[in-house]
């Protein structure tokens, strides 16, 4: 396939250079596009696309009158990663993981870092997500943020920058698995012949990690989903079906003298780690949203003496909060005496008032975010909106300054994506690895790039109409 019409344009891409030399990981992938025909990577691509309907990897898109049901794009180019930044990256974000961690504890527990001024307090415990009944709490081996998709971004210097922080339920982890298996057999020699690094084992890492939250020897585990018409409920029956594990909904599970059952066809069977793919407040009815109909009544109050572990620990979603994210570079600093490895998107917080001034003179080139929104929503792009959306949200921070961040408008890097009419062109994309936060903290292999399909848009997210690409981590 040729790439001479190739625009590198002036973004960072991630397979030429601005001169438009093949970068050294991509040659191999270079040499393979030139013997392949544009019809054989058309007939590629058709085939990717019916083998993800055949399995199942769909999502739902919420007020979409098109229908629910949707894959989830994947472009046949595959994102390449060296062996040397990758390294870097895996540093980066077992820091950061680890500096969170210890935040989360401080917060529950003794607040060193609010008596310490090192995050505002009013800000942390005023949060939606600061849960006052976790105040106290250690959950079983300390660990709070056992699975973390943490979103990165490349700008114009070729340097990764983290652009928020998922704690909470962090989605996607399906895809990129999934996604292997698929590209593997549409470049089996070359996959072989460049050493990608596995990512398939991710499963077995996943339970292994939950097993070792438990303190029973042969702990019995389950996946806990809200139920068929979620977004990602392709992923929850995915994973327990890889780990071998029980799918569960808050109608198979009750709690009887501060322990969790099962309700199987045999009677009763004590459940005793639960990997929750449901938001902390509709877990429990009785604690906390008491019209929760996804939750099940009491286990929280199971949870508190220890006859149940569950990831991620309820109240890990206050270091999630966009606004918080802006002190993550300080928390390190605090908590391990280190400098971040890997820097955050320059942050500006509405709540301060010089910065509040600096965003509303300056909207028109600046991201502007709702800290609590998630999915692309909430989210006002400058440079792409008009001045009636300008307006609109300059009301929106001034009536509620603390819901809001901005930040500059990054480049995104580029990487090529086959397109239905101009072939291969460069479209932006980011990157979420996963973190598994067990026994040690490991950084998978591989991660889900999302690449937002539309010429020029930098909005990646899948409800917003981006894609995915397998991520080819090197071993050397």
């Amino acid at each position: 396939m040729d790439t001479k019409n190739y625009h590198v344009g002036d973004n960072f891409d991630e397979m030429f250079t601005k001169e438009g030399q093949v970068r050294p990981h991509y040659a191999d992938f270079l040499k393979l596009l030139g013997k392949t025909s544009a019809k054989r990577m058309s007939h590629l691509q058709h085939s990717a696309n019916k083998t993800q309907v055949a399995m199942g990897m769909t999502f739902n898109v919420y007020h979409d009158n098109q229908g629910i049901e949707k894959i989830l794009h994947l472009d046949i180019v595959p994102r390449i990663i060296p062996n040397a930044e990758w390294k870097k990256l895996e540093a980066g974000l077992k820091q950061r993981i680890y500096a969170l961690n210890l935040f989360i504890q401080d917060i529950y527990n003794d607040q060193k870092a609010l008596k310490d001024k090192i995050v505002p307090e009013d800000l942390v415990l005023g949060s939606k997500d600061f849960l006052k009944p976790c105040i106290g709490m250690t959950p079983p081996k300390g660990i709070w943020c056992h699975i973390t998709g943490t979103d990165l971004v490349r700008n114009n210097d070729g340097n990764y920058y983290i652009l928020e922080d998922n704690l909470r339920c962090p989605s996607g982890v399906s895809y990129m698995l999934e996604s292997r298996e698929i590209i593997k057999r549409a470049y089996p020699d070359l996959f072989n012949q460049l050493g990608v690094m596995p990512v398939s084992d991710y499963p077995v890492k996943l339970l292994k990690m939950l097993q070792y939250i438990s303190n029973k020897e042969k702990p019995v585990v389950g996946v806990l989903t809200p139920g068929i018409y979620n977004s990602a409920y392709f992923e929850h029956s995915y994973l327990a079906l890889q780990m071998g594990v029980e799918l569960v909904s808050g109608v198979d599970l009750l709690v009887k003298n501060k322990k969790v059952y099962m309700q199987t066809t045999k009677g009763l069977e004590q459940i005793d780690v639960l990997y929750r793919r449901i938001d902390d407040t509709f877990l429990d009815p009785l604690t906390f949203n008491p019209i929760s109909m996804l939750g099940v009544p009491g286990i929280f109050q199971a949870y508190k003496a220890g006859n149940i572990a569950i990831a991620n620990a309820p109240g890990t979603g206050v270091a999630d909060d966009k606004a918080v994210y802006a002190y993550v570079p300080r928390l390190i600093k605090y908590y391990l005496g280190e400098d971040p490895i890997l820097e955050n998107v320059p942050t500006y917080l509405c709540r301060e008032e010089k910065d509040r001034q600096y965003v509303l003179d300056h909207i028109e080139d600046l991201v502007v975010k709702e800290t609590n929104a998630a999915g692309g929503y909430g989210m006002l792009i400058g440079p792409k909106s008009t001045k009636e959306e300008h307006a609109k949200f300059r009301n929106l921070i001034k009536s509620n300054p603390t819901n809001y961040i901005a930040q500059p408008t990054l480049s995104l890097s580029t990487v090529p994506t086959l397109t239905e009419n101009e072939g291969l062109q460069g479209r932006h994309v980011d990157l979420r690895p996963y973190i598994l936060y067990g026994e040690d903290i490991e950084v998978i292999p591989g991660a889900l790039t999302r690449v937002a399909l539309k010429k020029g848009s930098l909005v990646v997210n899948s409800s917003q109409g981006g894609g995915s690409k397998d991520t080819w981590v090197l071993y050397g």
